[in-house]
């Protein structure tokens, strides 16, 4: 099936904005990343800029989840049923995701003025295995429900789009 163009000239595939979202998603994980090098190497921010930003990005991630849970798999799973052991799958990723994203906060949360080289590396080492998880399960989101997002026609999420495709403004970079 095409994706639909409205009179905007808006594509209204939501497939194909779900892609957009995890593409921007990615991007803000790699700058949050390079922030943590960056500072590690004493070129980088301050640590109440670097809490700002991991705060802003786990906070974006984890909305967007939220949405898909509630929002995309009910709706996916009324009208193709077959994707509900996939869309099982995706919940439990996204339970491990916020594991990892509570640790991180945890870690940022008290920044100040003091953080040490020892929390800067807790802090890369868990965004590095965020990293891992969330590269393979975007990739396994989108081969598996992209094309059924795309068929979907649903006019309360053309008329207000739901947090799973939301990019909310750039994190600080």
């Amino acid at each position: 099936m095409q994706p639909r163009i409205e009179p905007t000239g808006r594509l209204a595939a939501f497939g194909t904005q779900l892609i957009e979202v995890h593409h921007w998603l990615r991007e803000e994980l790699s700058r949050l990343r390079d922030n943590v090098d960056a500072f590690l190497d004493g070129e980088g921010r301050r640590p109440r800029e670097l809490r700002a930003h991991c705060l802003t990005f786990c906070s974006a991630l984890e909305r967007h989840h939220t949405g898909e849970d509630q929002n995309a798999f009910p709706t996916l799973a009324e009208e193709f049923p077959a994707l509900r052991p996939t869309l099982e799958k995706l919940q439990e990723d996204h339970h491990l995701v916020a594991g990892i994203l509570r640790r991180i906060e945890a870690l940022v949360g008290d920044l100040d003025a003091d953080l040490d080289e020892n929390e800067a590396e807790r802090v890369r080492r868990e965004l590095d295995g965020l990293s891992a998880i969330v590269e393979s399960h975007f990739s396994f989101e989108e081969r598996q429900i992209v094309e059924a997002l795309n068929s979907l026609n649903d006019p309360g999420w053309e008329q207000s789009k739901p947090d799973f495709l939301k990019m909310s403004g750039s994190a600080p970079a």
